[in-house]
C-alpha cells in the first residue's frame, strides 16, 4: 500500500494561507490533491495538518474534498504528525508531499515508486542531489524507516522537516532519482506571492487541463525561464532560513525598509541568519519565534534596558496603571512627580518637558533654544535623530559631515542652518561660531571617544562667549556611568539636557530638562502632542529611577563593562589580533583592525548565534549580565578569535561564512 501524506498549514510566515489561494476557481491544495489522484499507485491520501485553532479553516475546506483522510497533530513536530497519521498501517510505504507544491507530477511519483519497489530500498528521493525544479520534490520511504526516524530523531530541525535524518543516516538504504538535465535552478513551488503568480500563469496557459505533466510544461510553455528561474532565492529556502527571516522577507513587502528602526534591521547583524523577531524576553534573555533562547550580549534593545527585560518591579507598576487607565481627558499626576525627580537629580535645572522618543525630545530642545535665542543656526556633533533639523546636516558634504544617512525629503535650504563639528576639535566649533549666526550647540557628552584636555569646558566657554544654548543629548549616556547625566562626571553644566532610552527601562519616555529662563521660551511656540500625556511612560520612569538609586546599578554595569574590555584585550593579545575599543564604561565596542573587519564581524555574530548568544562587536551591559554568562561568552569568543587569527595569516574568511557580510552602521561625529 502507498499512502501519500500531504503536510500543509495556514500559518506560513512569508505567505499566509497560501494553500487556500485559488487558481481558476480551485484552491492550491485542491489542485494538488486532484493531481495526486492521477497516480497509478497511491492507495490513500492523508492530509497531515496542525491541530491548532488557526488551521480549523483549512480542515473545513478539506472536508469538502472527497476521498481524503484528515489527520491533525503537533504543529512543529511534523515527524510525529506523520508517524501518528500512519500508525495503523503497519506495512505501508509512504509518499511525502508538501502542500505548497501544487504542480507535483504524478508521472514522476509513479516512476520513482516503481524504482523504489524494484530496488527494495528504504528511501528514495529526487532532493538529495536535486536535478528537478524546486516544487517537484518527491520522497518515498517505508514504514520501518519512518519508525526508525521517529524513535531516534532528537533535534527540533529534524522533527520539523521529517526526512533530513533519513538522508543522513547510514543505517537507511537510500537512492537518488535524477532528471536527464540539471534543472535544479528552476522553481515551481509557492513560498511567496510572486511564486503564486508565476504558477497561476503556468496554469492559465494549460487551462482547463489541470493534469499537464512537467514534460508538458517544458515542451509547451514558451516563457519557462521567466516564470521558473530561482530569482534571488535558494532551494528549499523555507526549511533553511529561520522563522524570523521568513517574516522579515514578508515585512519588507509591506513596510518600507522592513521595520521602524534602522539599528534593528537583520542585515546589520547577520543577513539571512539573524532571528529578526522575538516572542518573549526576560532578564538578558530573548526567545525568537521558534522559541529558541538567546542571551542578549548585543544592544539590549539599543540601550533601553539597563534593568533587564520584563523587570518584575517595573512591570508590576505598569500593570497596575493599565488597570486604572492609561490616558484620559485629565492629566496624569505622575508627570509632575517625575519632573520634580529629574530636577532634583540635576540641581542646575529648573523645568522639564516630556516626550516619548529621542528624536522628539531632540527636536523639542531645538525649538525651545531657537525660540529663546531668536537664532536659527545650530552647531552639531553626534547623532540626534531623524527629524529635518538634524538630517539636513547630511545633505551637504563637509569635512565633518560624512553624508552616509540619506536625506531625501528634507528641504535643502535647511542645511544652511545646521553646521557640524568634530568631537575633541574645539577649533572646528569656534570657526562655525565665528562665521555663522549660531543659537544652539548640540552634542553628546561622550560616546566613542573620551573628552581630551579641556574639550567639554572649552565648549561651555564658547557657548557663553557666543551666547548660544548648550544642549547635551544624553539619550544614550544617561544613567549608565552615573545616576543622572554623564555630564555630572565631568562637572560641566549645560543649559538643556535630553534623556531617554534607559529612563523607562524599555517603556517609551523621554524628556528635556533645562534652566527656567530658557525652558519658558516654549510658551512662545507650539510644542504639544496627545500621547505625550499617557501615563505608562512616567510611571515606568519613576520606578526605574527608584530601582537604579536603590541598587546603584550604574556602578555594577560600569564595572562589568570594564571587565569586558579587559577580557577583549586579553584575547586579542593571545591571538595576536589588533583591536580598537571605544565607548562608555558599560557600553563597549571593539573592532579588529583589518581590511576584513566587516567579514570578521559577521563571522563573530554567526558563530555566537550557534552557541545561543546575540552578540557582535558591541555590548550594552545590563544588571542581569553576570560572571557565568560572560565566562561562557569569552570561551566562545576565544575559539572565534583563534579562527580569525588563522584568516589574518592566510586562511580565507569567506570560506567560513555561511551568510552574506553584514551591512555597516551609519557613522557618527563623535
Amino acid at each position: 500500500m502507498l499512502v501519500a501524506i500531504v503536510q500543509a498549514r495556514l500559518g506560513s510566515t512569508r505567505f499566509p494561507e497560501k494553500v487556500l489561494k485559488e487558481i481558476n476557481g480551485i484552491s492550491v491544495i485542491h489542485l494538488l490533491l486532484k493531481r495526486l489522484k492521477k497516480s497509478r499507485y497511491i492507495d490513500k491520501i492523508i492530509m497531515a495538518i496542525p491541530n491548532d485553532f488557526k488551521n480549523n479553516k483549512l480542515e473545513k475546506h478539506l472536508r469538502k474534498i472527497k476521498n481524503i483522510k484528515i489527520f491533525r497533530g503537533n504543529e512543529f513536530n511534523v515527524l510525529q504528525r506523520f508517524y501518528m497519521a500512519v500508525k495503523g498501517y503497519h506495512s505501508c510505504n509512504i509518499l511525502r508531499i508538501t502542500g505548497d507544491c501544487p504542480l507535483t507530477d504524478p508521472y514522476i511519483i509513479d516512476e520513482m515508486y516503481e524504482l523504489f519497489e524494484s530496488k527494495k530500498i528504504d528511501y528514495i528521493s529526487n532532493t538529495i542531489k536535486p536535478s528537478f525544479p524546486d516544487g517537484l520534490d518527491v520522497e518515498l520511504f517505508n514504514k520501518r524507516t519512518l519508525d526508525f526516524a521517529y524513535k531516534n530523531v532528537r533535534s527540533r530541525f529534524d522533527k520539523e522537516h521529517v526526512t533530513p535524518f533519513m538522508k543522513r543516516s547510514k543505517k537507511i538504504i537510500k537512492s537518488d532519482f535524477f532528471y536527464k538535465n540539471d534543472l535544479s535552478s528552476y522553481r515551481i513551488t509557492i513560498d511567496e506571492k510572486e511564486d503564486f503568480e508565476n504558477i497561476r500563469k503556468i496554469c492559465d496557459y494549460f487551462y482547463p487541463n489541470i493534469y499537464f505533466s512537467f514534460e508538458d510544461i517544458l515542451k509547451n510553455f514558451k516563457d519557462i525561464k521567466k516564470y521558473m528561474m530561482n530569482k534571488n532565492k535558494f532551494r528549499n529556502e523555507g526549511s533553511v532560513i529561520n522563522t524570523g527571516q521568513k517574516l522579515w522577507k514578508r515585512a519588507k513587502k509591506v513596510i518600507p525598509g522592513g521595520n521602524m528602526l534602522f539599528s534593528k534591521r537583520p542585515e546589520m547583524y547577520l543577513p539571512n541568519g539573524w532571528p529578526a523577531y522575538y516572542s518573549k524576553t526576560k532578564g538578558c534573555n530573548i526567545w525568537d519565534l521558534e522559541n529558541k533562547k538567546y542571551v542578549d550580549l548585543s544592544s539590549m534593545s539599543v540601550g533601553t534596558n539597563i534593568l533587564g527585560y520584563c523587570n518584575k518591579e517595573i512591570d508590576k507598576e505598569v500593570k497596575k496603571i493599565i488597570s486604572l487607565g492609561n490616558i484620559s481627558t485629565l492629566n496624569c499626576p505622575e508627570e509632575v512627580y517625575l519632573a520634580e525627580k529629574m530636577v532634583k537629580l540635576h540641581d542646575w535645572s529648573d523645568m522639564v518637558r516630556f516626550a516619548r522618543t529621542g528624536g522628539e525630545a531632540n527636536s523639542i530642545s531645538i525649538r525651545i533654544s531657537r525660540a529663546y535665542t531668536k537664532k536659527n543656526g545650530i552647531a552639531v556633533c553626534g547623532y540626534h535623530g531623524w527629524h529635518d533639523w538634524y538630517l539636513a546636516s547630511y545633505s551637504k558634504k563637509t569635512k565633518f559631515s560624512n553624508g552616509n544617512l540619506r536625506s531625501e525629503g528634507v528641504p535643502k535650504i535647511l542645511s544652511n542652518y545646521v553646521h557640524t563639528f568634530q568631537y575633541n576639535d574645539v577649533e572646528s566649533l569656534e570657526k562655525i561660531l565665528k562665521e555663522k549666526e549660531i543659537g544652539v550647540i548640540k552634542m553628546e557628552v561622550m560616546r566613542n571617544q573620551i573628552p581630551e584636555k579641556n574639550f567639554l569646558s572649552d565648549v561651555k566657554k564658547l557657548s557663553k562667549k557666543y551666547k548660544t544654548v548648550l544642549i547635551f543629548d544624553e539619550c544614550t549616556s544617561g544613567f549608565r556611568e552615573v545616576f543622572g547625566g554623564l555630564h555630572k562626571k565631568y562637572f560641566i553644566e549645560p543649559d538643556l539636557a535630553i534623556f531617554g532610552k534607559a529612563l523607562g527601562n524599555g517603556y517609551p519616555i523621554t524628556c528635556v530638562i533645562g534652566k527656567r529662563n530658557i525652558m519658558q521660551a516654549v510658551q512662545d511656540t507650539f510644542v504639544s502632542s496627545t500621547f505625550w500625556t499617557e501615563r505608562i511612560g512616567p510611571v515606568a520612569a519613576l520606578k526605574t529611577l527608584e530601582i537604579m538609586e536603590r541598587d546603584k546599578t550604574w556602578l555594577y554595569i560600569s564595572k562589568l563593562g570594564l571587565k569586558i574590555e579587559k577580557e577583549w584585550k586579553k584575547l586579542a593579545t593571545k591571538h595576536k589580533l589588533k583591536v580598537f575599543i571605544t565607548g562608555l564604561e558599560p557600553m563597549k565596542k571593539f573592532e579588529i583592525i583589518s581590511p576584513n573587519w566587516m567579514a570578521y564581524k559577521t563571522f563573530i555574530t554567526q558563530e555566537m548565534l550557534k552557541k545561543g548568544f546575540l552578540a557582535g562587536s558591541t555590548v550594552f551591559v545590563c544588571i542581569d549580565h553576570n560572571s557565568d554568562i560572560l565566562s561562557n561568552y569569552f570561551k566562545v569568543l576565544d575559539v572565534i578569535f583563534s579562527k580569525i587569527a588563522l584568516c589574518e595569516n592566510g586562511k580565507n574568511i569567506n570560506d567560513l561564512l555561511e551568510y552574506p557580510v553584514c551591512h555597516s552602521d551609519f557613522k557618527r561625529l563623535n
